[in-house]
């Protein structure tokens, strides 16, 4: 694989070895390192309403294990391409409680079959782009 691809695969196993202890807390730089998503877009998700994040007594926040959960959540579905309205919408939803559940249920389907088109799409796409290498002379991947 490609260093680029590595990095990615190294990111999503680094995020799910490190979640935090139930009781524990992060700090914002703490969060960032654990997951991978800068200060900058924590704030930025705290500020449009993606994440609500409690203060200690000094002003500073204080990140536990569902707002880590909740940040790789995000992650993973902005990496599949889902827009930060619909991310907004969604999170809307889990707030208004069970009774969206069944509205939370057709967003995941809907998406998830946006992503498995993409995905058809880039395979086919990757196809070519393999036939062109080999066409070159160069060796394409398996």
């Amino acid at each position: 694989m490609t260093a680029s691809v590595d990095a990615a695969l190294d990111r999503l196993q680094r995020q799910d070895a490190a979640v935090p202890a139930p009781d524990a807390t992060l700090t914002i730089a703490e969060m960032a390192e654990r997951t991978g998503v800068s200060a900058h877009t924590l704030r930025y998700y705290e500020r449009i309403g993606l994440l609500s994040v409690a203060r200690d007594t000094a002003g500073y926040r204080v990140y536990d294990a569902r707002n880590y959960a909740r940040v790789v959540f995000l992650n993973r579905l902005r990496m599949t391409g889902m827009s930060i309205r619909d991310l907004q919408r969604y999170i809307a939803l889990v707030a208004e409680g069970e009774a969206s559940v069944p509205e939370r249920l057709r967003m995941m389907l809907a998406h998830r079959d946006a992503v498995r088109t993409q995905i058809q799409e880039l395979t086919f796409a990757l196809d070519t782009i393999e036939f062109k290498i080999a066409a070159y002379g160069g060796h394409a991947q398996p």
